[in-house]
């Protein structure tokens, strides 16, 4: 279970302190089990506030992306098996020519 984001709290614990405000100024209770009752509602309601809040971007996506990586790895690790080290090393560059360093000069003109 992922652990609650400091929004999930802030919204949650304002939801309950607004929440338990309003109830007691609507109903007007005095008795013990009017305030525990408008308590529990309170918590109850500050809790699904704080549940269906919705994740970061981020974590969303790295919760969503946990099987496509391990695919993509696979797949990828799949397409490396026949390549040589040479051709790995440079697997992840571009095609482009690497420029000639400052000191050498090209034989090519």
């Amino acid at each position: 279970m992922p652990r609650p984001t400091a929004a999930q709290f802030a919204y949650g614990s304002a939801t309950v302190v607004v929440t338990t405000l309003a109830l007691l100024l609507l109903f007007r209770t005095e008795s013990g089990i009017g305030v525990a009752a408008v308590g529990t509602t309170a918590l109850a309601l500050g809790l699904l506030v704080a549940v269906r809040l919705p994740l970061p971007r981020h974590r969303a996506a790295e919760a969503a992306g946990r099987t496509a990586t391990a695919g993509s790895a696979a797949r990828t690790h799949h397409a490396l098996e026949g390549i040589g080290a040479r051709e790995r090393i440079t697997a992840g560059r571009s095609s482009a020519p690497a420029p000639a360093p400052a000191d050498e000069h090209s034989l090519r003109r």
